[in-house]
């Protein structure tokens, strides 16, 4: 920390480092980096900004922040930035700044932040003033066979279509929505389900699954489905989702609804709170963690780490906070 004096009184300053990636969301967030720096430089931080270039060089960029001691890391891009970001910082005493600047920037939805666009370029800096000064609360992270994520570990159609669309080229992503909209389809048209067996902690459930998706936030679709609406960040807990069936008409119940609420009081939809669960099937899947594709297995580990990560909270993201 660098500590300077001003009209006779010592002012200390904190340090933090910008993770950007320039291939997030439909423009280049990266000529408005420097108006971020300034912003933070204006509330007391000296910040420096490092560009991304893979999944995996984001999650050693925000290691390298952590070993040096930075008070923060404010991580600009969408949900798959944020998430590598994630996995570097968990368990550090560097907390997590999120400056969304991706497609579906579902993370900032769940936060009550705006996403920057060309078409509004000041919400970077908005932002960033907002993130200067928020206070710092540890919340939960979930582990899925060791891979860190903030949102989700999801298993069946949605990790299918996932994997079929990353990584995407710029252009793409003007089309998000009916690019993924339509390779949902065409993956739902083919899927026949998988049979899962679960053990959480402790209890046993077995069936045939369209999609199975744990999450810690309330948000999912895109951020057109409140999936669990009472999650909290801090409460030690993560929600299983299991929905039902085993062909395209199933899928579109489910799309709905997740869309209308009413999957809540649905019989083809089953939530199951948690702290540690296994999954096993017959053969491999496909799995995703915050829109990120992260292969295949057989059996999977996910559990929540309670507390695990430090984030600066914006004033409309205090609700996702368990009251004390």
């Amino acid at each position: 920390m660098f500590l300077g004096r001003r009209l006779g009184i010592i002012v200390c300053m904190r340090s933090a480092v910008i993770i950007y990636n320039p291939a997030a969301g439909r423009f280049s967030v990266k000529p408005f980096i420097k108006s971020v720096v300034k912003t933070l430089a204006s509330a007391g931080w000296k910040a420096d900004a490092a560009e991304t270039q893979s999944g995996e060089h984001t999650i050693q960029l925000a290691k390298q922040a952590s070993v040096e001691k930075r008070d923060a890391v404010f991580a600009v891009g969408g949900d798959g930035t944020i998430g590598n970001v994630v996995n570097g910082l968990i368990d550090s005493d560097t907390a997590l700044g999120v400056l969304p600047a991706g497609t579906a920037n579902v993370w900032s939805i769940e936060l009550g932040l705006r996403a920057f666009t060309w078409a509004n370029p000041w919400t970077l800096k908005r932002n960033a003033s907002l993130l200067a000064n928020a206070p710092c609360h540890a919340i939960d992270v979930g582990t899925c066979n060791e891979v860190s994520f903030m949102m989700w570990a999801g298993i069946g159609l949605d990790a299918m279509t996932i994997n079929a669309l990353e990584p995407r080229i710029r252009l793409e992503k003007f089309f998000a929505f009916p690019e993924f909209t339509a390779q949902t389809l065409m993956q739902a048209a083919q899927w026949r389900g998988v049979k899962l067996r679960l053990w959480a902690d402790g209890h046993a459930v077995e069936g045939q699954y369209i999609v199975a998706v744990a999450t810690n936030i309330r948000h999912y679709l895109g951020g057109l489905s409140k999936l669990s609406p009472e999650a909290y960040l801090n409460d030690g807990l993560l929600d299983m989702w299991l929905f039902s069936g085993s062909h395209l008409g199933d899928a579109l119940r489910h799309a709905y609804e997740m869309m209308t609420g009413k999957h809540i009081n649905s019989d083809a939809a089953r939530k199951i709170t948690f702290t540690s669960l296994r999954i096993e099937a017959d053969s491999p899947f496909l799995i995703q963690t915050d829109g990120e594709p992260r292969g295949t297995a057989q059996k999977v580990e996910i559990k929540v780490k309670s507390g695990a990560l430090k984030m600066l909270v914006p004033p409309r993201g205090m609700k996702l906070l368990k009251p004390s």
